[in-house]
């Protein structure tokens, strides 16, 4: 019977630490409009593909994914797309983006201090301190896995975009109870840009970017991947009961 119970309490421990929940933001529309636009693409039917070859990448390896909508034009204010990753207690939030003007290439974004919209301040200050290093390992998978597909213009603070430098922070930080970075993917409006995301092997090869980078950003490996548990449930010996 105790071993039942050891086996019991064993598994529950391992499903709850190793089976986690990423939530997917395919940004746009929200209260900010519905996004940039290239020659043929837009920035939310961009964001929206992609995140749907991202969903199945992260579940095929065992973690629970939420979307913060249901279809590619159903509006989601910011504030409530940071409310549904809080609820989902997700490891982390990944916010999807394509910039516009002249540039070129992907950036990777986070809250490296509090910000103030809608009466609130955050993120929290230890939420602060666990993002960083968490958004540096993600931009480093991420532009490693993107070598020489498009440039990389680094990590940067929420402040370094125009609604960051407004309030300190992105609206979907500063509401944000859960680790969160934003991804412009690539610049929509630059020919070049658009040409090569145009391409669906590309946005595999963006999906794929943006789970290696999730995964080892996270830094735990899927209960479905580490647990195998090909033999039936095991006694505190490791032999099959």
């Amino acid at each position: 019977m105790r071993r039942l119970v050891f086996s019991a309490v064993a598994l529950l421990l391992a499903t709850t630490a190793f089976s986690q929940t990423i939530c997917i933001d395919p940004g746009h529309p929200s209260e900010v409009g519905s996004g940039t636009k290239g020659k043929k693409l837009t920035e939310l039917s961009l964001a929206w593909q992609v995140a749907k070859r991202l969903e199945k990448k992260l579940l095929e390896v065992g973690y629970k994914v939420v979307l913060t909508k249901k279809s590619e034009k159903e509006f989601v204010a910011n504030k409530d797309r940071a409310l549904i990753a809080n609820k989902a207690w997700a490891a982390l939030s990944v916010r999807l983006h394509a910039d516009a003007g002249t540039g070129t290439g992907f950036a990777v974004y986070y809250p490296d201090r509090q910000g103030k919209a809608d009466g609130v301040t955050g993120p929290a200050i230890p939420l602060l301190r666990k993002i960083r290093p968490m958004a540096s390992t993600f931009h480093r998978i991420f532009a490693s896995t993107l070598r020489g597909e498009l440039k990389d213009n680094g990590l940067k603070p929420d402040k370094a975009t125009a609604v960051g430098a407004k309030h300190g922070a992105l609206k979907g930080s500063i509401h944000s109870t859960v680790p969160v970075v934003l991804v412009e993917m690539c610049v929509l409006q630059n020919p070049k840009d658009e040409a090569w995301i145009s391409q669906p092997a590309n946005q595999d090869k963006m999906a794929e970017a943006l789970a290696q980078a999730t995964m080892q950003a996270v830094g735990k490996v899927p209960r479905k991947k580490r647990f195998p548990l090909r033999h039936g449930t095991m006694r505190t010996d490791g032999k099959p009961l």
